[in-house]
């Protein structure tokens, strides 16, 4: 009938207490998004390429991810770097196909909208 805590329990988070006065100890958590193979291709490119990429994706689907497929055969480093140049470029080149097919249904404009902030945000940390 009384809802005070139970022996051995913290009044405010119902966690058994820790027996007086020691200091919690805090854990270092590391988080690290992992990337599906296309996402992972979009190629580490210069800010203004990327920028330009962002714009023909914007206003033509899947054209500035068509482009940024030429950057990996010009030497532009990804997040895939066990594979060859030439899978990674069709990779891309995949992307860019999916993104023009899908516009249609507007799918495929917004993930190209959102392919080029990606490209954009890949190439401040370059």
């Amino acid at each position: 009938m009384d809802p005070s805590p139970k022996e051995g329990e913290s009044a405010a988070a119902g966690e058994p207490s820790r027996g007086g006065a020691a200091p919690s100890s805090g854990v270092v958590v590391q988080v690290r998004e992992k990337k599906g193979p296309l996402r992972a291709a979009i190629p580490y490119m210069p800010f203004p390429v990327a920028v330009i990429c962002l714009f023909l994706n914007t206003f033509v689907p899947g054209l500035g991810t068509f482009v940024s497929a030429f950057t990996v055969l010009c030497g532009a480093r990804t997040d895939l770097p066990d594979r060859h140049m030439c899978c990674v470029f069709w990779l891309n080149i995949a992307a860019a196909l999916i993104q023009i097919l899908t516009a249609i249904v507007m799918v495929g404009w917004i993930m190209s909208i959102f392919w080029g902030m990606d490209m954009v945000i890949l190439a401040s940390k370059y």
